[in-house]
């Protein structure tokens, strides 16, 4: 499990892409790479990976072919940035909310507006989705956890403070880039808890 909390930005060292199927190498910064284990998990833009190889401040994933097509790090580089947060551990503080690391689909950022020290960034979405994005919700885009802001059809806005710019890769971000998004669990629930009830009321 992640706390959306996003601990700082790697750099992509490899992505070799074969066959559906693709490598990934990372560089973390010095101080995030304590206690490494082969088969420890680390969220990647928001993506659960598995460590299956680590030589000091590299560490080396295998993504497959379906993390590929639900997520963005199919088109990763070298040199391409990445969010990264290490697997929560009991005890730990929860400061955003609960992730399982599991990506739904890529929202892609259709605006940027940038206020004096802040910055609204809006995402366009997949329509079926959208039920579960409700205005003072959360949402998890590139593994980072934030309140939605104002929604509007397939559409919806995150109100980022500098804070969030400087330590995640939201502060290079333009218009057009794809970016993966977790809705929040308890929220899916209720939806598809109370569509379920109606239905059946219904029936």
């Amino acid at each position: 499990m992640f706390t959306g909390i996003v601990q700082g930005i790697a750099t992509v060292i490899t992505a070799e892409l074969k066959n559906q199927f693709m490598q990934l190498t990372l560089e973390l910064p010095d101080n995030h790479t304590d206690n490494l284990q082969t088969g420890a998990s680390i969220a990647v833009n928001g993506t659960c990976l598995t460590i299956t190889a680590f030589d000091g401040n590299r560490v080396q994933f295998d993504l497959i072919m379906e993390t590929l097509r639900v997520t963005n790090l199919g088109t990763l580089q070298a040199g391409s940035k990445v969010n990264f947060e290490r697997a929560a551990r009991f005890g730990d503080e929860i400061g955003g909310h609960l992730l399982s690391g599991h990506v739904h689909t890529q929202a892609t950022i259709c605006q940027i507006e940038q206020p004096q020290d802040n910055r609204i960034i809006w995402f366009e979405a997949e329509p079926e989705l959208m039920k579960y994005i409700l205005p003072k919700g959360f949402v998890a885009l590139n593994g980072c956890s934030l309140t939605i802001g104002e929604v509007e059809n397939n559409r919806f806005n995150v109100y980022l403070i500098p804070e969030t710019l400087t330590v995640t890769t939201f502060g290079a971000a333009s218009v057009g880039t794809k970016i993966n998004l977790e809705v929040d669990s308890q929220t899916q629930a209720v939806v598809d808890t109370v569509e379920r009830y109606m239905q059946q009321k219904e029936a």
